[in-house]
Order: structure tokens, then C-alpha cells, then sequence
């Protein structure tokens, strides 16, 4: 059953992209073969087929630069998870904040998590206040994507950075920007 179709005629392009016509496969086969190309099908669905006459190596190694050109140009947002108990001392809660807003000002997406333990759970009020406390006290710099909200015995929300916000420069930036100014 694994029988190929056969194309009675393809619409054919140079390798110029001048239109050569419509014609028999082995023809534009032929003519590829002369001009030491490749015959390359670029439309399958169209009636008839369309194929291009060109050099698909060279064709391939531009297409995977160009993904890399764009993959390096790309921002990586990473989620970065911070845990809170719901006994959290005032030191720990602003040490973590300090954190949070650190994550933030370098592009990523924090998630804030209450882990409960045993009898916490039957108060998960204390979680949800220390997480709109949170979002309370980071509004001029993080916007919450998810409303606190309890799955199992762990709460959490979602914070990324305000629209309005720049990424904070990194050190490497930093630094260079200083020599700049010193020369």
C-alpha cells in the first residue's frame, strides 16, 4: 500500500525566480540537473504542485541560520519559584521580597508559594493574606497574573513585571557602560 502518486505536471521557478511554466517532472528534473541544482517541491497542496529549482543544501544551512539568528535574539523568560510558610517571620518576608524584586527587574516571572504542613491547612486565610500583603507591597513594580489560589496543601500567585518597567542593566552591562564613561 505505500505506492507514490505520480504528478502528471509541476508548475516550475528557477533558480532566478522567473517563472518557467508548466511542465513534466522529468523535464524540470532535467533542466535542474543541467544547471546543477536541485528540484525542490515548495507547494504541494497548489494545483498544479509548485517546485523550485535551486541548491537545497544551501537552501537548508540558510534557513538553520536564520533560526539561530532569531533564537539569539530571543528573551528567555524563566519562572522563578519563591516558598513562604505560613509562620514566616518579618525578616524572612522582606529577605524573599528583596529576592522577588530582584527576579523581577531582571525579566523573569515569579511564582510565590504557601506550603502548608499538618495543621496549617486548616487556616489557609494566613497564606492568602500573605500573599495579597505581597501583592500589596510590590504594585509599583509587579502586576499578579493569577489571584492567590490553594491547590493541595500548597497556595501560590504568579507576579510579572509592570509593562512600564525596564529590565534593570546586569552587572556585565553595568560595567561596561562605566569604562565607556570613564574614557
Amino acid at each position: 500500500m505505500n505506492e507514490r502518486i505520480r504528478v502528471r505536471e509541476v508548475r516550475v521557478i528557477d533558480d532566478t525566480g522567473q517563472q518557467l511554466g508548466i511542465m513534466p517532472p522529468q523535464q524540470a528534473l532535467t533542466i535542474a540537473r543541467q544547471k546543477g541544482l536541485d528540484l525542490v517541491e515548495i507547494a504541494a497542496t497548489a494545483t498544479p504542485p509548485v517546485c523550485r529549482i535551486m541548491d537545497f543544501g544551501r537552501y537548508q544551512y540558510q534557513e538553520q541560520k536564520r533560526a539561530r539568528s532569531a533564537k539569539k535574539h530571543q528573551k528567555i523568560i524563566e519562572v522563578k519559584e519563591i516558598k513562604f510558610r505560613p509562620k514566616v517571620d518579618e525578616h524572612d518576608y522582606q529577605f524573599k521580597k528583596k529576592h522577588i524584586e530582584r527576579f523581577l527587574a531582571d525579566g523573569d516571572k515569579v511564582k510565590a508559594t504557601i506550603f502548608f504542613r499538618g495543621r496549617e491547612m486548616a487556616h489557609p486565610e494566613i497564606g492568602r493574606r500573605i500573599l495579597e500583603r505581597l501583592i500589596e507591597d510590590l504594585t509599583d513594580v509587579a502586576i499578579p497574573e493569577t489571584s492567590p489560589r490553594q491547590e493541595g496543601n500548597q497556595m501560590h500567585t504568579i507576579l510579572s513585571q509592570k509593562a512600564g518597567k525596564k529590565p534593570a542593566t546586569t552587572k556585565k552591562e553595568s560595567g561596561e557602560s562605566r569604562q565607556a564613561t570613564e574614557d
